[in-house]
């Protein structure tokens, strides 16, 4: 079997909201063609311009390549060496960043392809699954009142969520206002757990995300995530050896290097790689191995389309510390419709993992097309 061709298409809505961090407005979806017929589909959250560029400009010297041109020609079922040959291929062009992103697409979209060769979901591929299922949290933007964040928490719950993650929106500007509405999530909750991603809120001040934090362990909150701009690890390291509560980070960061350095600098408790960003399917087992090793948690990121939830899933699936399936409950066509396959929460706020040949989920071609930028 030999990889043909080396899809990246831009998906956008038609009406998009710039000033809200919703990255399931827009998509690039990776389609990997074979001489066999068998294509295989990955994600990247990402900007999607500037990696679909990334992967069909032409190479420029060997440290500068195209992804397209490096993988047109090979077997795409010897996905590890494939991964080692586009990371090698980048160096010059970015060993974080955009560069990872593009790899980290079409990372997945190999293991798809090698499952459905195999006729094997891709947890088959990887060892084979713990569980066949994982506990969800919803995850959603924070609104902008008390008010409106009890009743969008309580209607999740009642919907069958036991864990609700609110995030962005209006933290970090005012720490009042802040309590105010983890307050209000709290309450709403009953006996769901309450996740607060601060989005980067505080900056790099310590001593005001710990005032914060603080009052988030009397709530009750399980988590308190990305309260820094990625890379302030002295504030990182500051706050976590300060607070009980588990202080995670790390769906900006890539490779199992980027993540050593966001643990043994930041010393944060729990990390969020993002398969579609951090290197793929493949290095996200790696980075998980790494967390495990100094007894750190690892919880994927996943805000997208079905196709993410997919990838996360199978890597859910065979982690030894799977602990939440991070579930985007964004009202956009992207999130909603792009996959065929729903993956609904389901009685028990649960998530079925996927069970058919590689990732087990397949492109609304309608709705590929309807948006479809170009």
């Amino acid at each position: 079997m030999k990889i043909t061709d080396v899809e990246a298409i831009v998906l956008r809505q038609p009406a998009l909201d710039g000033a809200i961090a919703d990255g399931s407005q827009d998509d690039l979806v990776i389609r990997v063609h074979t001489d066999e017929g068998i294509t295989g589909i990955g994600e990247v959250d990402s900007a999607p311009e500037a990696v679909q560029a990334l992967i069909q400009a032409p190479g420029s010297h060997a440290i500068a390549n195209s992804l397209h041109d490096l993988l047109v020609g090979e077997d795409p079922r010897d996905v590890e060496r494939l991964w080692q040959k586009m990371y090698r291929g980048l160096i010059y062009i970015g060993r974080r960043g955009i560069a990872l992103h593009a790899l980290s697409g079409i990372d997945i979209a190999l293991w798809d392809i090698k499952g459905k060769a195999e006729g094997k979901p891709i947890y088959e591929l990887l060892g084979g699954a713990r569980r066949d299922r994982v506990r969800a949290y919803a995850s959603m933007l924070m609104p902008d009142t008390p008010e409106e964040t009890a009743e969008r928490v309580g209607a999740l719950c009642n919907d069958g969520f036991t864990a609700v993650k609110l995030g962005w929106g209006p933290l970090g500007q005012d720490v009042q206002h802040d309590i105010r509405l983890a307050t209000a999530a709290k309450e709403a909750a009953g006996s769901c757990d309450i996740l607060i991603d601060a989005g980067l809120g505080y900056g790099s001040d310590a001593k005001r995300a710990i005032g914060v934090a603080r009052e988030l362990e009397q709530l009750g909150i399980f988590w308190l995530e990305e309260p820094f701009e990625p890379d302030e690890y002295e504030a990182y390291a500051e706050l976590a050896d300060a607070v009980e509560i588990r202080v995670a980070a790390g769906e900006q960061d890539t490779t199992v290097w980027g993540f050593r350095e966001l643990i043994e600098r930041g010393h944060v408790d729990l990390v969020q790689p993002d398969v579609t960003r951090c290197g793929g399917i493949t290095e996200l087992l790696r980075i998980a191995e790494l967390a495990r090793g100094r007894g750190v948690e690892t919880v994927p990121h996943a805000w997208k389309s079905g196709i993410i939830k997919a990838a996360s899933l199978h890597c859910n699936a065979v982690l030894p510390d799977a602990l939440f399936q991070e579930y985007c409950v964004a009202d956009t066509p992207i999130n909603q419709t792009l996959t065929q396959e729903r993956l609904p929460v389901e009685a028990d706020g649960t998530i079925l993992v996927p069970t058919g040949p590689g990732l087990g989920v397949t492109l609304d071609e309608e709705v590929l097309e309807r948006f479809r930028v170009g």
